[in-house]
């Protein structure tokens, strides 16, 4: 079955503010960062800021972040 998509509202998305973990600061280059926008939520790879970036909305976003919470991708 497809998944019906809405699209969000990326106007501006040179200005937002990107934020990465206070976690990833040892000199990891394995890092993603997040920024907020009113109708959702932007992923990008922090070495490649200029590279694809994921749109999530608000309830895609709390369902992963509470799968993270709850151990769902631990390995």
């Amino acid at each position: 079955m497809r998944e019906r998509r809405r699209s969000m509202n990326t106007d501006g998305i040179g200005r937002v503010a990107w934020r990465k973990s206070t976690q990833s600061q040892g000199g990891s280059s394995n890092c993603v960062e997040v920024a907020h926008l009113p109708d959702g939520v932007l992923v990008r790879n922090s070495k490649n800021p200029d590279g694809p970036i994921l749109a999530f909305t608000p309830s895609e976003w709390r369902a992963f972040l509470g799968g993270a919470k709850d151990g769902e991708f631990d390995l």
